[in-house]
């Protein structure tokens, strides 16, 4: 698996970048964490990331602003993320990886679900709205993560994500027919692309709720029509 962890020439907190405005040369986190503290410290920066982010929006993301409120020094801040566009370069691989996790956890390896009972819980994740166990994630930081993300990287998250959804399905034990790859593959990119269009688009949470209630049940009746074709 190619790493989105390279050391990069560093333009700094809350200054122009030139690699993101070129599209050239997209900055990356300077390293992935390995030892339990990084780890903790990393997310804390990520969690001040969404707050600052939450009240100021992207121009409140300054290394001032980071430090003080993940309490920690600019320096070991410099660490791991150089500039503002590696740190959200590296939190949209963190909220992929927790979307990976949530999926794997609650979806591939639950016991005693009925095949409609996973696929709703699939579904549910993959539309990845209001869903408290995933980071936040919302409409400006899907339009900044076209300009930082490379095609690489997107198809690397899409397949990742496919496999869990093929993953599920080979855990549904009990679904009286398995559907081929492309009808697998058809669902998963209808709720993945209509998630991430829908976000784009700003829906209250009655629209989101009744939204992803029709996704749960466009996937089950696709599923159940299978059984009789």
């Amino acid at each position: 698996m190619a790493s989105i962890y390279a050391r990069r020439p560093a333009s700094g907190f809350g200054k122009p970048d030139k690699a993101a405005g070129s599209g050239k040369n997209r900055v990356k986190p300077l390293k992935r964490p390995l030892q339990a503290r990084a780890k903790f410290t990393v997310q804390a920066i990520y969690d001040a990331f969404v707050r600052i982010w939450r009240r100021h929006g992207w121009e409140g993301v300054t290394t001032r602003a980071v430090a003080l409120e993940t309490g920690i020094s600019v320096g070991t801040l410099y660490e791991y993320f150089p500039n503002k566009h590696a740190l959200l370069s590296g939190y949209f691989r963190h909220y992929l990886d927790a979307l990976l996790q949530a999926v794997d956890q609650q979806v591939v390896q639950a016991m005693q679900l009925t095949w409609e009972e996973r696929i709703q819980r699939l579904v549910r994740l993959t539309c990845g709205m209001d869903v408290e166990e995933l980071p936040y994630f919302d409409s400006a930081m899907l339009m900044l993560e076209y300009q930082i993300a490379e095609p690489k990287h997107h198809r690397r998250a899409c397949d990742e994500l496919s496999a869990r959804w093929i993953a599920t399905f080979d855990a549904c034990t009990d679904l009286p027919h398995r559907p081929d790859a492309d009808t697998i593959k058809a669902l998963f990119v209808s709720v993945l692309g209509g998630r991430r269009y829908l976000l784009l688009v700003g829906p209250d949470d009655a629209e989101i709720g009744n939204w992803v209630g029709e996704m749960q049940r466009l996937c089950c009746t696709a599923l159940h029509n299978a059984d009789t074709d």
